[in-house]
């Protein structure tokens, strides 16, 4: 398998070695990102877009790719992160095989893939390959940090180990650990790729693919990614016409909702590595700001010091429910920050703010639009 890089990436090469949390380092390690906008004179004015599991770092169409990003709606000039004002960056997750080192990465001291070899991941590793990023252009204290989904985990780890390195954050169906419903769909997803006998133990090509695992696990997330009021909606009982359905199998695909799940799988299985999806799916469930707290997370997140929150969720997201949300703004808001929470009626589940811009886009909008002048003085001040 091949790494899945967009064009005009760049590309900011770690510190070598680069300690991983859970032991290892990695060496000549390096992570993607693109940026948008003009950093200002005194760098103040510098957004950070931190993912979920599978996107790249290509957020919107920029100079070096005019292609449409997986947030376009959100991202550029006028839009809710508006970069006629902020200097945007989206980094690529560290683990990822969208440019970022990861196990579909050459290890440079064997010349082969990593695969299991790649150390384990955590968070936390996320966090400060972010924030080495951020640096190296010269940024020591961030307007925002915006973290969607598993983001919104490695933006609270960021912010944590990084005191001080940002005035403020948003935090988009993020949360301060893994529940257990969160951790059985992801097990099962993991499971599905392990069992596939293509996998073999992480040694596969583009021949010997476990894409049954693969097409298994992405619909297991697709699922979990949505809410039932959207699949209903959407979807209802309707069946496929006869002549999209397989005769031969008696039980092939026979509902429409089946063959959309199916569609949505088999665009996504070549084009994400699975040992990737193995190590990054299971960064989430080991994360846990309890561990920062003695025990206690809302003790960890008021750790974590921030002049300003705003935690969104939506009550239909049964992956990052929206009491996690309430959790993550009490928590920072007990550790001196004002923060607010945000629960908007989306029917859309976890996906939501990748397709309710009508929704997220003025919530975003309105809190980056009241940090203009307090993050710049903030930064004065630091």
């Amino acid at each position: 398998m091949t790494e899945f890089i967009p064009p005009g990436t760049q590309f900011h090469a770690l510190p070598s070695p680069f300690a991983m949390k859970r032991g290892g380092a990695l060496h000549g390690a390096r992570v993607a990102y693109e940026t948008w906008g003009t950093l200002s004179p005194s760098a103040d004015n510098a957004v950070l877009i931190l993912t979920g599991l599978s996107p790249d770092a290509h957020a919107a169409s920029n100079a070096g790719n005019p292609e449409e990003g997986w947030w376009d709606a959100m991202v550029g000039p006028d839009k809710p992160i508006d970069t006629n004002r902020w200097f945007v960056v989206c980094v690529n997750s560290l683990g990822s095989c969208k440019g970022s080192t990861g196990p579909a990465s050459i290890d440079p001291a064997t010349g082969a893939r990593y695969d299991l070899d790649f150390p384990e991941l955590s968070i936390e590793d996320g966090a400060n390959a972010a924030h080495s990023v951020v640096t190296a252009l010269g940024i020591q204290r961030l307007a925002c940090v915006i973290g969607n989904s598993m983001g919104g985990m490695v933006a609270l780890a960021y912010l944590l180990l990084h005191p001080g390195s940002a005035a403020s954050h948003i935090n988009i169906s993020g949360a301060p650990r893994a529940l257990p419903f969160s951790i059985a769909i992801r097990s099962l997803q993991r499971e599905a790729i392990r069992l596939d006998p293509n996998w073999n133990h992480g040694n596969y090509d583009e021949t010997t693919y476990p894409e049954a695992g693969m097409r298994m696990a992405r619909k297991l997330g697709v699922i979990t990614y949505r809410s039932a009021l959207e699949w209903d909606g959407r979807f209802g009982r309707v069946r496929l016409d006869s002549d999209r359905r397989d005769d031969e199998d008696p039980f092939g695909l026979e509902f429409e909702v089946e063959s959309y799940l199916e569609a949505h799988a088999r665009r996504f299985v070549r084009r994400f590595d699975p040992n990737c999806y193995l190590y990054l799916s299971r960064s989430m469930d080991w994360f846990d700001l309890a561990e920062y707290g003695d025990g206690s997370v809302e003790t960890g997140l008021g750790r974590i010091r921030v002049e300003r929150a705003l935690a969104i969720g939506v009550a239909t997201d049964i992956l990052f429910p929206l009491q996690q949300q309430e959790q993550v703004a009490q928590g920072l808001r007990a550790g001196g920050a004002a923060a607010e929470f945000l629960p908007l009626p989306s029917p859309q589940g976890h996906d939501a703010f990748l397709v309710d811009i009508a929704r997220f886009g003025p919530a975003v909008r309105d809190f980056l639009s009241g940090l203009s002048v307090q993050s710049a003085a903030s930064t004065r001040r630091a």
